[in-house]
C-alpha cells in the first residue's frame, strides 16, 4: 500500500513541478504548485515526519495566499502604468 501511494505522490509533485515551468498564466502556476505541494506534504507523510508534515500542510495555504494576492497586486500596477501612458519604462 505504501507503494502506490509514494508513485501517487512522486505523479503528483512531477505533474506540478513541469506545470509549473510550462503554464504561461500565473494562477494556472499557483495551481500547478498546489498540486506540487500536496505532492510534497504526502512524501513528508510517508516518511513519518509527522511534525513537518503539520508545518507544511499550514504554510502551504498561507504561502498561496500570498502568491495569489501580490499576483492581482502586480496585475493592478501594470494596468495602472497603461492607463498613465507609463508603460515603455
Amino acid at each position: 500500500m505504501e507503494f502506490l501511494v509514494s508513485i501517487i505522490a512522486i505523479a503528483l509533485m512531477v505533474i506540478g513541478a513541469f506545470g509549473v515551468i510550462f503554464m504561461k498564466k500565473p494562477l494556472d502556476k499557483i495551481i500547478m504548485f498546489d498540486i506540487m505541494d500536496a505532492g510534497f506534504v504526502l512524501v513528508v507523510v510517508l516518511f513519518k515526519y509527522l511534525d513537518v508534515a503539520l508545518f507544511a500542510a499550514l504554510a502551504g495555504p498561507l504561502s498561496t495566499l500570498v502568491f495569489i494576492l501580490s499576483i492581482v497586486k502586480i496585475k493592478e500596477i501594470r494596468t495602472d502604468k497603461i492607463a498613465s501612458g507609463e508603460a515603455n519604462d
